[in-house]
């Protein structure tokens, strides 16, 4: 049988082929409309939104952990998910038997289908790992909020707009959010209302943030000073142009970037001072020398104790220009430096002023050789006066107390009885301003020479601040220049107008003789208890000593202290390793001055059992005769003999004169003595610096 039978009657061979195809279509039809009926068949049917809202427009339905399930019928018409189903999302609705069967979790796949442009970037960034909707997770309704309402055009309401960002970011970001919310950038959104200010999304992103080493994050070592140049964009063009913005370009290790400065999320006010104390210690992070030489400096210590006016590591070096001395445009460069050192410093600046070292290092020889020699010889005599001065006074405090338990001597600095005067009105004037001088002195100074020590710069608030206590300084100085002056002109006085015996030599001189080395070997054999004690004239060895320590460091503190107070005018004719020189000296001699005063002289003065708790005669004028002939017999031996013992007895102090002296002089012993101790706590803590 011939195939073509099957069609019927013999047709053409064109029409035969039409009818083949037509047949084999017709059949492929009726096998994909079967498929999907049989398909439409197994989908579960639809669930109608009202449904679901009837039961779900309910605020008390919550899970069983207590999560709200309420969604509001009004919210969501206004949603911009509007127009989806519930189903739509909530696909498991149509499988299981709800609600007797909890609804599981969201997937974020859901969300993909509508938003996979926004999605994509997300499966490689930093909340990949958490993009399932756990607890902790960071899931589109995390940080978009309830999905039910999210509002078509989301305004400053939106969880993620710049305001709310900081409250939805910190919900797995605490640490970071609190440290953000200090910072300048939050303070000029909330506070200013600069809109510009940025946000988290500015600096890090939405869905594509990446971890900070990932060289394509916003946040990389790469990428960041492009990040924050977006705003400060005249800064990152001269960031660029400096040395470590030339590093960063040649990808070297070690360049700082921004959020080495100022951090990454607590931004705060770089002129403000505890970023200016902050700055020198990142800068040292670095440059270790010249950050410890630094931090010994005048401009280093002033800025520890909260001096903002002085000068850190960016008033010289400019905080993002800065270029090696050697280029033109560097503010350090030769030809620049009057410029830049005049911004702080009025007045004509001279060359020698200019030649003046901020950095020097006065222990290394190969820096400067005459400071170096100035700093060895004030660092021996610190160490032999107070080596000299401690061995002495302890071998003394042993063998006055022994004598003490002897009943050797009498204690009794008052009582009935006749009174010697020992002291002038004016003397006592002039002692009891040089207390009150030298304790201000020290009170404002020590801060300075301890800048490191914890106590330091509360110890400068708590006298009102950096800028007053440098006030009070230069105060008290203009004061000692005063009395200084003043006994001045009384020797002159005494010497020229008056032509009085004794200044220079006699028991009534101020100048070592040789009776003094007499005395001071015999008293220390008596303190080794191999003889008796040695008398003493109207002035002691240590008196002396303790007179001639005072001039010398008024004359020495003082002309240095000239020297700093004043550069401009003494590099006219002094070269300007003077100023490293008068630093040194100033703060060694003041340090040894202080250490001096509050532990030897007070205890040879007040502290020593023979005296104890308080001598005031200092303050009083006069002592009693008993107490005269004990501590001063040859010069009682001497008044007797020459007849002239009554012309010097006076009447005993008043009552109130004395406790007004007691009150006085406890007050400035106590005040000394914490002093001593603070100086002490520094030397312990490590902030002691010889220069």
């Amino acid at each position: 049988m011939n195939s073509n039978s099957l069609l019927g009657p013999q047709l053409p061979e064109k029409r035969r082929a039409l009818v083949t195809w037509l047949s084999l279509a017709a059949c492929f039809l009726a096998l994909s409309l079967s498929s999907g009926l049989a398909s439409a068949q197994e989908e579960p049917p639809a669930i109608p939104n009202e449904r679901c809202l009837g039961c779900h427009d309910d605020d008390e339905l919550k899970t069983d952990d207590g999560r709200s399930m309420a969604v509001h019928e009004a919210e969501f018409a206004a949603s911009k998910h509007r127009r989806l189903d519930c189903t739509t999302c909530h696909a498991d609705a149509l499988t299981i038997r709800h609600p007797r069967n909890d609804l599981g979790p969201v997937p974020v796949a859901n969300c993909e289908e509508c938003h996979a442009e926004e999605l994509a970037p997300l499966r490689a960034s930093v909340h990949q790992k958490k993009a399932e909707p756990t607890a902790d997770a960071a899931s589109c309704a995390k940080c978009h909020g309830d999905l039910h309402k999210l509002p078509r055009r989301p305004g400053l309401e939106a969880p993620l707009s710049p305001v709310n960002q900081m409250q939805t970011c910190g919900q797995c970001h605490g640490d970071m959010m609190e440290g953000y919310l200090h910072s300048s950038h939050a303070k000029a959104r909330l506070v200013k209302g600069l809109n510009s200010s940025p946000a988290c999304t500015d600096c890090h992103g939405t869905h594509d943030i990446l971890p900070k080493s990932d060289p394509a994050s916003r946040t990389s070592a790469a990428k960041s000073p492009e990040t924050c140049g977006s705003c400060h964009e005249f800064i990152l063009a001269a960031w660029n142009e400096s040395t470590h913005g030339q590093m960063w370009k040649e990808g070297k290790d070690g360049g700082p970037l921004c959020i080495d400065c100022h951090e990454a999320h607590d931004v705060q006010d770089p002129t403000s001072i505890e970023m200016r104390q902050k700055f020198p210690h990142e800068c040292g992070n670095c440059h270790e020398k010249y950050n410890a030489t630094f931090h010994a400096s005048f401009h280093g210590k002033a800025t520890d104790i909260g001096r903002q006016a002085a000068a850190m590591c960016s008033d010289c070096h400019t905080p993002h220009h800065n270029l090696p001395a050697s280029d033109p445009r560097s503010s350090i460069h030769p030809d620049n430096l009057d410029e830049m050192c005049g911004t702080c410093h009025q007045g004509e600046i001279t060359p020698a002023f200019l030649s003046f070292d901020p950095h020097n290092d006065p222990t290394d020889p190969n820096d400067n050789a005459y400071v170096y020699w100035v700093y060895t010889f004030m660092v021996a005599l610190l160490i032999g006066v107070f080596a000299f001065f401690g061995v002495h006074d302890l071998l003394w405090l042993q063998r006055a107390l022994v004598g003490r338990l002897r009943g050797e001597f009498k204690s009794s600095h008052g009582g009935p009885g006749k009174y010697v005067k020992r002291f002038s009105r004016g003397q006592i004037a002039l002692h009891i301003t040089i207390v009150l001088s030298f304790l201000l002195l020290a009170a404002t100074g020590l801060p300075l020479k301890f800048a490191e020590a914890p106590w330091a710069e509360p110890m400068a608030r708590l006298l009102g601040g950096a800028e007053v206590v440098a006030w009070l300084h230069r105060f008290a100085a203009v004061v000692t220049f005063g009395y200084f002056a003043v006994h001045l002109a009384m020797m002159f006085w005494g010497i020229v107008v008056k032509r009085e015996k004794g200044y220079f030599w006699g028991p009534r001189s101020m100048v070592p003789q040789w009776n003094d080395v007499t005395d001071f070997i015999g008293n220390m054999k008596y303190f080794l208890y191999l003889s008796p004690r040695p008398k003493m004239d109207r002035w002691a060895y240590w008196e002396k000593f303790d007179y001639l320590a005072v001039f010398w460091g008024v004359a020495i503190i003082g002309f240095s202290g000239l020297f700093l107070w004043f550069p401009n005018f003494f590099t006219k004719f002094l070269p300007g390793w003077v100023l490293n020189a008068a630093y040194v000296v100033h703060s060694d001699e003041a340090l040894l001055a202080t250490g001096f005063i509050f532990l030897f002289h007070f205890f040879h003065t007040h502290l020593r059992p023979e005296s104890f708790p308080m001598d005031p005669v200092i303050f009083t004028g006069s002592m009693p005769l008993h107490r005269f002939k004990e501590d001063r017999p040859l010069e009682y031996e001497r008044m007797v003999a020459e007849g002239t013992l009554e012309q010097h007895f006076v009447p005993p102090p008043t009552k109130a004169h004395i406790q007004v002296a007691h009150v006085f002089g406890f007050a400035a012993v106590a005040v000394g003595v914490w002093l001593a101790i603070l100086i002490f706590k520094a030397i312990a803590s490590g902030a002691l610096h010889l220069f």
